[in-house]
């Protein structure tokens, strides 16, 4: 397919696409804050500057775009133009998530990673279910079963 606009304004559109408070993400906190946990926000002195710390309980949530991170769902399609460029930069991604998750893991921190699928696209879940997902893992260190589909998208 060919592409509605012209380079100029898709590198315009692409680089004005921002890695923090993304929507994704402004829903994990919103729906976490209400249920009562407080964070703290992108620190820096953590390894990857997580989107959500929670110092209390020493756990970080990483809110996970599933095209910028190459996650293998339905929202995840390779670019058919700029091949390489694409996969060295997704495949670049990849490879620094894990090493920062090892990192944080061994400075004693747990770690969630929330996928955006989990909360858009045809696979979405509730996100009353994705919030008490989450807070089930931030006060007794469990995940739901792969039974119940969110084991899927939260890891």
């Amino acid at each position: 397919m060919v592409d509605v606009v012209t380079p100029e304004k898709r590198s315009q559109m692409m680089a004005g696409i921002g890695g923090k408070n993304t929507k994704p993400e402004l829903i994990i906190r919103k729906g976490l804050h209400a249920k009562g946990y407080r964070f703290r926000l992108h620190v820096r002195s953590l390894p990857g500057k997580p989107d959500i710390v929670f110092p209390r309980y020493r756990a970080v949530i990483f809110v996970n775009g599933c095209f910028w991170h190459g996650h293998g769902c339905h929202l995840f399609k390779w670019p058919s133009t700029r091949v390489q460029f694409w996969k060295d930069k997704i495949l670049g991604t990849i490879e620094r998530d894990k090493g920062k998750l090892e990192a944080l893991q061994l400075a004693g921190w747990r770690t969630l990673t929330i996928w955006e699928c989990a909360l858009k696209g045809k696979s979405r879940l509730q996100i009353d279910s994705v919030i008490e997902a989450a807070a089930d893992w931030l006060e007794f260190d469990r995940l739901p079963s792969k039974a119940t589909g969110i084991a899927d998208v939260i890891e």
